[in-house]
């Protein structure tokens, strides 16, 4: 099939790049011919809270990527979706995470969709923003009407896509493994590739730093005076997207400052390994979620994870066999965590968690857009 992935790619970081690619790549091994058309333009300065949206990383080698799309230009839209409409497509994916994108997608997509050829699916992330703003119905109902079928990663999106159309196909497939981080290292060897000391037990906090993902419950679970007993430190990998004087005034008040690592600048695909392989579990103490690529990094590094019982997280860890599914609050996140290490779980957990993974494969994914598209 001719395939066109509308969404993030190189230069752009993160993980929606990172899944896009992925997803190409996926498609190509399956025999189709893919290109991927990017943002020139993907957010606005004020909608983007990071130190940079762009990677310094070498671009992936195999991929035909399309730097042309202007998120906040409606000629752009007009030009590009003419564009893609002329080179008639079998299938045109669209992943969704962000209303915003509503207006830009929507209209590229009803472009395309007068060649009366192409089918148009969605990935979607969040049909439901978790930091909600003015507009964001109107735009994602924009979004929903050319597309064709669904996919969503998590049930609770499929149960949200519901309040959008109940007449259109979806279908629920969990978010496939990010496996191109590299392969696992010895713990001693990633701890050594991060200035840290090989002898001290790690804990995880991976990703952008958002204020819903939880990290001052976490902060107020590890301040928890049965840790302080514990040769224990709590490593907090990503760049902030939040305020981050409340984080560090907490973990000041709780003087915690020699017992977290804080390495808070964005982190590069060639280190994600190091900080995975160096962690005994990996926690996500999230106050709201739909899926999390954070845990499919995890299970493709077996690690043991711990996540709180919202959205659809706890749908993919099973509980108390890769790790731990828990109410959300310091007090349950603290106590799965020293259950974890008073009763030595780690090499239990790896052990499933090699079994567990072997169902989020890209084949899965690629299976089931094809038969959504029939």
């Amino acid at each position: 099939m001719k395939v066109i992935i509308i969404g993030s790619a190189h230069p752009l970081r993160g993980g929606l790049a990172a899944y896009n690619e992925r997803l190409a790549k996926a498609f190509i091994d399956d025999g189709d011919d893919v290109t991927i058309y990017s943002f020139s333009l993907q957010y606005p300065g004020f909608l983007f809270p990071g130190k940079s949206q762009f990677t310094d990383e070498p671009a992936p080698k195999n991929l035909k990527i399309k730097t042309c799309i202007n998120s906040i230009n409606p000629f752009n839209w007009i030009k590009i979706g003419n564009e893609i409409k002329r080179l008639k497509p079998d299938l045109v994916i669209c992943k969704f995470w962000l209303p915003f994108m509503g207006p830009c997608f929507g209209t590229i997509l009803r472009k395309i969709k007068k060649n009366k050829h192409t089918k148009i699916i969605s990935i979607i992330d969040n049909i439901i923003p978790h930091e909600k703003r003015f507009g964001d119905r109107a735009f994602a109902n924009y979004f929903i009407k050319p597309v064709d079928g669904f996919i969503a990663m998590s049930k609770s999106v499929l149960k949200d896509l519901e309040t959008f159309t109940k007449t259109k196909q979806k279908v629920f497939s969990p978010h496939p493994l990010y496996d191109h981080f590299g392969e696992n290292i010895p713990k001693e060897q990633a701890k050594k590739n991060l200035g840290l000391d090989i002898n001290t037990n790690y804990l995880l906090f991976f990703g952008f730093i958002r204020d819903y993902k939880g990290l001052d419950w976490l902060i107020e679970a590890f301040a928890d005076e049965r840790f302080r007993k514990m040769n224990l430190k709590l490593i907090v990998a990503g760049e902030f997207y939040a305020d981050a004087k409340p984080y560090h005034d907490l973990i000041a008040k709780h003087k915690l400052e020699n017992e977290i690592i804080l390495r808070t600048d964005f982190i590069p695909d060639s280190k994600v390994g190091d900080y995975f392989c160096a962690a005994d579990i990996v926690v996500q103490p999230y106050k709201d979620a739909t899926q999390s690529g954070v845990t499919q990094i995890g299970y493709h590094f077996k690690k043991p994870m711990l996540v709180t019982n919202v959205g659809g997280l706890g749908e993919i860890i099973p509980n108390g066999k890769v790790g731990y599914v828990v109410s959300p609050n310091p007090k349950a996140i603290a106590d799965a965590m020293f259950d974890f290490y008073e009763n030595k779980k780690e090499a239990e957990f790896i052990s499933f968690a090699k079994e567990e993974k072997k169902k989020y494969s890209w084949e899965i994914m690629i299976d089931e857009v094809k038969k959504l598209m029939k």
